[in-house]
């Protein structure tokens, strides 16, 4: 799975767009996104979000696809980034990691949010989408009611979703889910620390959903239900 991340040498242009098989995005908001990058280079530009914090009971980091004003992972289903990570995911990341992920099957794309934060020290860019991107149903952190508590030593940590449901037994999204939490974990033991930086921003186009003529608007389309 990790190979989706190789410095292919067919790959010329600065920006790579990521997309999954069954990812479905308009032009419009593959131009949109594609601008708000060119503002950013150095950040993963995107559209799926989700979103890690720091669990006091069960003394770890959670991991959660539920709906929040925070996100610090941008899915690389649908995101932009610069062609510069492939170098160093496949040349500066230890072989180790790579085997973690692609062992796991469920990651590659963690890894990746994890390693431009740990350069960038910035979290990732969500971008206006038209339709939503779920993950499979179930795919929710189980926490506790409560304050985030205490990360480890020199760590902020996010505040975890209140009410999440708890994750169905036996079915392969709970499975997948459970298998990117514990990689998320991994990841930040292999670091000593856990890169990833949380965001609430989430930008628009000019205008978006403003109450002018749509023929003042660039993107009209992201508007449509």
């Amino acid at each position: 799975l990790s190979d989706r991340f190789f410095p292919f040498e067919a790959i010329q242009t600065d920006a790579v767009l990521s997309l999954d098989e069954d990812t479905s995005l308009s032009t419009s908001e593959v131009d949109f996104a594609f601008s708000v990058w060119r503002s950013f280079p150095e950040r993963i530009v995107g559209f799926p979000t989700q979103s890690h914090f720091w669990d006091p009971e069960l003394g770890r980091w959670g991991y959660t696809s539920k709906w929040t004003n925070e996100l610090s992972i941008v899915l690389t289903a649908a995101a932009f980034y610069h062609r510069y990570y492939h170098s160093l995911f496949t040349e500066y990341l230890p072989a180790g990691l790579r085997e973690l992920v692609d062992g796991l099957a469920a990651c590659e794309d963690i890894l990746m949010n994890v390693l431009v934060a740990a350069v960038t020290k910035l979290p990732p860019i969500k971008v206006t989408q038209r339709k939503q991107h779920k993950e499979a149903a179930g795919q929710q952190a189980e926490c506790r009611d409560g304050a985030a508590g205490t990360p480890p030593p020199g760590q902020r940590s996010p505040s975890a979703p209140r009410s999440a449901p708890a994750q169905p037994k036996g079915t392969a999204g709970s499975r997948r889910f459970s298998q990117r939490q514990d990689c998320l974990n991994q990841l930040a033991d292999w670091f000593g620390y856990m890169p990833l930086v949380s965001s609430q921003l989430r930008l628009d186009p000019v205008l978006f959903k403003d109450q002018v003529s749509v023929l003042r608007k660039k993107y009209p389309s992201l508007e449509k239900p």
